[in-house]
């Protein structure tokens, strides 16, 4: 059975994460592995104070910075001072593309273990945080018709993360793809015997709260199950407690740079309908990002932990064969993916949106995705959403409207 709630639950703690910020991550190598080293200073997602989250969207307009208290001006020196030598200063160190995004990190960054969390998508655990600090977002079906999501983070951490749920076998297996350390509450019976089997670095890490509770903690502004929480310094210290090795830093997918404003359509939309939700993406020229609506909403989905629009790059949709989990307990209405073969994709990015194939060739390969030439799909640089639908499940996509001239921006704003 599913392993229960805490005997004891931890005292709720005050929504104090609220409109705190997502951090990049930093790491220096020593032997035997990779140390994570906690930033002293907290930056928004993306890594630089002030831009937009990986996406490029923002909800409103970040509040002003306190004023910083300048240091007066040191005296002139006298004309018998010798003049000082300017200390030479270090170059800059040179970048290279994170292996989840594309995004330009640095090479310590792109050596960082993936840590991957399940997060809650029951009605009553919105608004979810820590969604704009993902490198890539997992979505799928879980239980009684309530899909469920694991985010990725790699060079960037949430200030909050949750409400943390349990875990699924083919979460499990997509985060073996990074061999990442998979951070839950529990789970069903098959993914718990996978986790005791290949938790310590064979898969995966295993991350359980019923083990490490002292990393997690309870919000007072929801009930139980759908207030557990944690977020990137707590992820981070139990990666240095569980040993977590970073994989090989190769990426699974092509990136390259946005499209030029002239090459991008207007409007466009795709919908992805599960049980108890529908998805819609609406896709924005002027960021070349896709603002994500939950259940028909005319406002935008917002990360409650950092209060900003929930946009990605990219979005894939996968199709894929699900069936009910025999594992005894057929009141939960477990399920289990045959997410190991091929299948149908369908990928959008700069706007457009092609019908293409996914292939895993594996439990532990990478979910390849691939164009209708056959050829492997180059996404845009930045965060993906990946949806995986039943094959039976509605999907809806309109394309957008091409025009000769580059549009125009009514708002005066150059588009980024």
């Amino acid at each position: 059975m599913e392993q229960p709630g805490n005997l004891e639950p931890r005292p709720a703690t005050g929504p104090g994460w609220r409109g705190r910020l997502a951090r990049p991550r930093a790491a220096a190598a020593l032997a035997g592995g990779v140390t994570i080293v906690a930033l002293a200073a907290f930056a928004l997602v993306g890594g630089i104070l002030g831009s937009p989250g990986p996406s490029g969207a923002s909800a409103s307009p970040a509040a002003s910075p306190s004023p910083v208290a300048l240091a007066s001006p040191s005296p002139a020196p006298s004309p018998t001072s010798a003049t000082p030598t300017p200390s030479p200063t270090a170059p800059a160190p040179s970048l290279v593309p994170d292996p989840l995004t594309g995004l330009l990190v640095t090479p310590a960054q792109a050596q960082l273990p993936v840590i991957a969390v399940m997060i809650d998508d029951h009605s009553a655990a919105r608004p979810q945080a820590g969604f704009n600090a993902a490198a890539v977002v997992w979505q799928a079906p879980a239980e009684g018709g309530i899909p469920r999501y694991m985010m990725l983070f790699h060079a960037t951490v949430p200030a909050a993360v949750g409400p943390v749920r349990s875990a699924r076998e083919y979460f499990v297996e997509w985060a073996a793809e990074w061999r990442a350390m998979y951070t839950h509450a529990g789970g069903s019976p098959q993914a718990l015997q996978t986790l005791r089997n290949r938790g310590s670095g064979v898969w995966i890490w295993n991350a359980d709260e019923f083990a490490w509770g002292s990393y997690f903690h309870r919000v007072d502004f929801n009930v139980a199950p759908h207030n557990l929480y944690t977020d990137g310094l707590n992820l981070e210290a139990l990666a240095r407690k569980l040993g977590v090795a970073a994989p090989a830093a190769k990426p699974h997918w092509a990136f390259r740079a946005d499209a030029p404003v002239e090459a991008r359509p207007i409007g466009g939309s795709l919908s992805v309908s599960y049980p108890t939700e529908t998805i819609t993406y609406r896709y924005d020229w002027r960021t070349n990002t896709y603002r994500r609506y939950i259940q028909g909403s005319k406002v935008a989905q917002v990360d409650a932990g950092n209060g900003l629009i929930v946009a990605p790059k990219n979005v894939v949709i996968l199709r894929m064969a699900f069936g009910p989990l025999n594992d005894g307990h057929p009141a939960k209405h477990r399920l289990e993916a045959n997410n190991v073969g091929h299948g149908t994709a369908w990928i959008s990015t700069n706007g457009r949106t092609i019908k293409g194939t996914w292939k895993k060739a594996s439990v532990l390969a990478p979910t390849l995705l691939y164009g209708p030439d056959g050829k492997q799909v180059t996404l845009t640089a930045g965060q993906t959403f990946v949806e995986v639908m039943k094959l039976d499940d509605v999907i809806s996509i309109h394309a957008g409207r091409v025009v000769a001239e580059p549009p125009i921006d009514p708002t005066g704003l150059t588009p980024q």
